[in-house]
């Protein structure tokens, strides 16, 4: 047990550190100003940096698999892996474009409720079984980080109902997409006890033969290679961007692998709170009371679940 415990302590840790980093570069990369004056131009090549960070992840997996981390042979069918991939991709891009309807903040509160389409859909593609009391724990937890993450304001007048309806329907794809994959890889784990780094290796394999298609198919990859000669030291960001992501991924790969989708969608949507948490301690802005009150729910959340949220005698169990 206390091995389980570290082990899983370090894989949260390295997600967090990972993304924590990755996110920094995120934000620079795609809402930095590039060239001087009026010909000034931000990065839009959202699909060639996808294919770029899959290829990075592909090429740290492959090195992994034939020098630290051996796995013998691979059973997986492929028509796991490119599902996956494909609804991986799915989740992403609807996320993003969901940001055109509505605002940040609404974008958030609805991928914080990440664990219950994994639960959801676990249950009924993965067969997974978990105790009721389990449902309540993580609905505290992402009631609390919803709640952290929500910043006041009103919203913009030009948003108009059609919009908010366009916008939600596409947080719900996403929602829906990010359940399949983790019910997808529930599967590989039941049928071929599939391996973190095989899941890894041959899911951004098929990442990367689909974005492809796209930068190719709409012209993206030339544009894109246009203004890394324009702008050389974007492609130290993207890289170093990139490395941080293959790390995280490996992190995220290696907890569903040995401990299931559910406690890796509970610590990636936690991060966020973690992320901005930290950030608010270090250049020591005040908390708010809805927000000390967040983190006590998002706290006694994960306490209740690592005490109580396993059924001693009926644990989460495939059928």
């Amino acid at each position: 047990m206390a091995l389980f415990n570290t082990k899983l302590l370090i894989c949260a840790a390295g997600i967090f550190v990972c993304y924590f980093y990755f996110g920094m570069l995120q934000e620079k990369i795609t809402r930095g100003q590039y060239g001087d004056g009026e010909n000034r131009e931000k990065f839009t090549y959202m699909f060639a940096l996808v294919f770029t960070q899959c290829l990075v992840n592909y090429i740290f997996a492959k090195t992994i698999l034939l020098t630290v981390m051996k796995q013998g042979e691979d059973t997986t069918s492929t028509w796991y892996y490119s599902l996956s991939a494909l609804t991986y991709l799915l989740a992403m891009v609807c996320s993003n474009m969901a940001l055109q309807f509505v605002s940040y903040p609404t974008q958030v509160i609805g991928k914080a409720g990440k664990p219950i389409p994994v639960m959801i859909l676990g249950v009924l593609l993965g067969k997974k079984v978990y105790p009721v009391r389990k449902y309540i724990f993580i609905f505290l937890i992402v009631i609390g980080v919803a709640l952290f993450m929500y910043k006041d304001g009103n919203i913009s007048k030009k948003q108009t109902e059609s919009q908010l309806s366009v916008g939600e329907l596409l947080l719900l794809l996403s929602l829906t997409m990010d359940g399949l994959t983790s019910a997808i890889q529930e599967r590989m784990r039941a049928e071929y006890n599939s391996k973190s780094g095989h899941m890894m290796l041959n899911m951004n394999l098929w990442s990367v033969i689909f974005s492809s298609i796209v930068i190719l198919g709409s012209g993206e990859l030339m544009e894109f290679i246009y203004f890394l000669q324009r702008y050389p030291s974007v492609i130290w960001h993207i890289m170093t961007f990139s490395i941080a992501g293959a790390f995280g991924q490996y992190f995220i790969f290696l907890t569903v692998a040995e401990f299931g989708p559910l406690p890796c969608s509970i610590i990636t949507t936690t991060r966020k709170f973690f992320t901005v948490l930290g950030s608010i301690l270090i250049f020591g802005n005040n908390l708010s009371s809805r927000q000390w009150l967040s983190t006590c729910i998002v706290f006694s959340g994960l306490f209740l679940d690592a005490m109580y949220g396993k059924d001693k005698n009926k644990k989460e169990t495939v059928k």
